[in-house]
């Protein structure tokens, strides 16, 4: 199955949101940047790295339920290596999130001695949370605030404006608009992002993504397909993406007149259960496999 097009998507909106990032870094004490722990490379905006200039930051694996519990350990270890501290946690469950606020105390140390030292005892903390569409903003500071003021929908693109939510006592999380980049040079880094619904579905073709992921899957999770859609290894090895997609929709009933497989329908089965692992707790990025980290 031929791979993706390039995937370029970067409306305008990002362009803007940038620029407020930029001018809204003198008002903030640290950066916390969101990544999906399924994919703590490939959700990670490389332009990040020149937009946060040195100010402090921490690495925050959201969604941690859905990944590879061993694959974590090894990322949270490989940031740490590179002088980062990374927290895992799930905004679903509320997992991990009474690690967040230490942590930052911990990033930010040196400083508070300072701010103490000069009786700014209890100066408030302000943390921009930056991230790319669809990696949960929203969701974690909805948790860590304990109300339901930022919006959430499970589609890139809903942030639009920079919003102060007050999280504890002394501790302010600035919300921003999910930010991407205009072109991913990596064409599986762009493919993973459209697997995770980082990019919008709108502008793909549904049907060949989930073929791709299905071959993605065949090759590195292949008893999880098997499992999920009650097929065998001899049933899918070698098969096209589009070929294992028609035996999912064949399996799964989904037929439309004349017995044809409905396999548009199949295709926003395999996504829909791919995000909302369903399909089984899973990392596509590999920390050892990824040569440089890239926040």
């Amino acid at each position: 199955m031929e791979e993706l097009k390039t995937i370029q998507w970067f409306p305008g909106h990002m362009t803007k949101t940038r620029r407020k990032i930029e001018s809204q870094l003198k008002l903030i004490d640290a950066v916390a940047v969101l990544l999906d722990a399924r994919m703590p490379y490939s959700s990670c905006n490389p332009d990040l790295r020149s937009v946060i200039n040195n100010k402090p930051r921490l690495v925050i694996l959201n969604k941690c339920d859905m990944a590879d519990p061993a694959e974590t350990k090894k990322w949270i270890a490989r940031f740490r290596e590179q002088g980062i501290t990374a927290v895992a946690l799930d905004c679903k469950t509320g997992k991990g999130l009474n690690n967040f606020i230490p942590a930052v105390k911990n990033v930010l140390a040196d400083r508070i001695s300072a701010w103490n030292a000069k009786g700014m005892t209890g100066r408030t903390i302000k943390v921009m949370v930056v991230g790319i569409p669809n990696v949960g903003k929203s969701s974690f500071i909805n948790r860590m605030s304990k109300q339901n003021r930022a919006k959430v929908e499970d589609r890139p693109g809903v942030t639009r404006g920079n919003q102060w939510f007050t999280v504890g006592k002394g501790f302010d999380l600035l919300d921003t608009p999910g930010v991407l980049w205009p072109k991913f040079d990596d064409k599986l880094v762009g493919e993973k992002l459209a697997y995770i619904g980082s990019v919008k579905d709108e502008i793909l073709d549904t049907e060949h993504l989930a073929g791709r992921l299905l071959e993605y899957l065949r090759d590195n999770f292949p008893d999880s397909i098997c499992a999920r859609y009650k097929l065998t290894n001899e049933e899918i090895s070698g098969k096209q993406g589009y070929e294992i997609l028609e035996l999912v929709g064949k399996k799964r009933g989904m037929l439309i007149s004349g017995g044809e497989i409905n396999t548009e329908r199949a295709a926003a089965a395999v996504l829909d259960e791919f995000r909302s692992a369903a399909l089984g707790r899973m990392t596509l990025d590999r920390a050892e496999e990824c040569d440089e980290i890239r926040i």
